[in-house]
């Protein structure tokens, strides 16, 4: 493809040869001769020198670089993009593999395509160019939207309802048990019945082997565009605000609420029954014992101010010397006062 083609396909503006033919994409350490590659993060810039590729992706206002470009208000949105001329996404023709079960009270949109060895359950109803790769499980009375995508080993438990273009990963469980249990007066637990559901948004991603709990009564939600990583606990009657990351291995217990637009870096755990406000970032390894304040940026445990969590992690690293300090001043009081 010509460098002119992939431009105007971006709406970038070219510098250089615009007949450049490209093979492909690649990072900038990787990139070999008539590969497109990018640049955002400035730890990179020295890579310039001595990357191959043949044309990159930069900003409006980056230096001109000793080869072709594409100048671009947001690099990396059009590199991802770009990806997408070289590598389209695989195409599943309509059709129903043999070994599929489906039941003949469900519903399926035109143009799908059922894998192998998939249970689509009693009552369903699938929206148009839904594509279950194999082993996937719709339990009854699932709603699901068009252009549905689940790949293998994915579930949707009974009752749940998903919108428009959703997409889960391998190992997906939409609408698993929520984890209640009463203590009975023998010490043994009584196992609550989970009689909500989970509501999934339109535009949504859930990563491989994650679980969105259904409520024990109500809804659990997950907002439109939100997107989820892999080994993700979303616990019951949670509800996940729109545009939202829960990054990899992040738990939320029971009735936490997370606004819009937030990003939960990977392994943050929240206690539950608490809120997160819209836009709050929570950096990685955090706990949350309680509520976050919109646009706020939180770390450690217990979660606190980012700068104040850096200054007392700079103080925790030195509580050795400061220990030591304290001692000798007390034994430098304890003589002065003994004479």
């Amino acid at each position: 493809m010509k460098l002119g083609e992939i431009a105007e396909k971006l709406a970038c503006a070219v510098e250089g040869d615009a007949s450049l033919e490209i093979t492909g994409v690649a990072g900038i350490e990787e990139a070999q001769a008539g590969e497109l590659t990018f640049l955002v993060n400035r730890k990179y810039r020295p890579a310039l020198e001595t990357t191959r590729a043949s044309a990159i992706i930069l900003t409006r206002d980056e230096p001109r670089p000793r080869m072709a470009a594409l100048r671009s208000a947001n690099p990396y949105l059009d590199f991802a993009r770009a990806i997408e001329l070289f590598h389209p996404t695989p195409h599943y023709a309509p059709s129903i593999h043999p070994t599929a079960v489906i039941a003949e009270s469900a519903k399926i949109g035109v143009g799908a395509h059922i894998g192998p060895y998939c249970f689509v359950d009693e009552d369903v109803e699938i929206g148009s160019h839904a594509v279950l790769h194999s082993f996937v499980s719709i339990y009854r009375g699932a709603r699901i939207g068009d252009h549905f995508f689940a790949h293998a080993h994915a579930c949707v438990r009974e009752d749940c309802r998903l919108g428009h273009r959703v997409l889960l990963q391998n190992g997906v469980v939409v609408g698993s048990d929520g984890f209640g249990f009463a203590r009975e007066a023998t010490g043994r637990w009584h196992k609550i019945r989970q009689a909500g559901t989970t509501v999934v948004g339109d535009d949504v991603e859930i990563q491989a082997h994650s679980a969105i709990d259904r409520a024990t009564v109500g809804e659990t939600q997950i907002g439109r565009g939100t997107k989820i990583d892999n080994l993700v606990q979303v616990g019951h009657a949670c509800k996940v605000g729109e545009d939202t990351l829960l990054c990899g291995q992040v738990g939320l217990a029971g009735s936490t609420n997370v606004g819009s637009r937030c990003i939960l870096a990977g392994q943050v755990g929240a206690a539950g029954h608490l809120t997160i406000g819209d836009g709050a970032t929570i950096s990685s390894q955090s706990g949350v014992p309680g509520d976050v304040p919109p646009a706020a940026i939180y770390s450690g445990y217990p979660a606190m101010d980012n700068l104040a969590w850096r200054k007392s992690v700079a103080v925790f690293n030195r509580l050795p010397d400061l220990q030591r300090e304290l001692r000798e001043l007390r034994e430098e009081v304890t003589h002065l006062r003994s004479r």
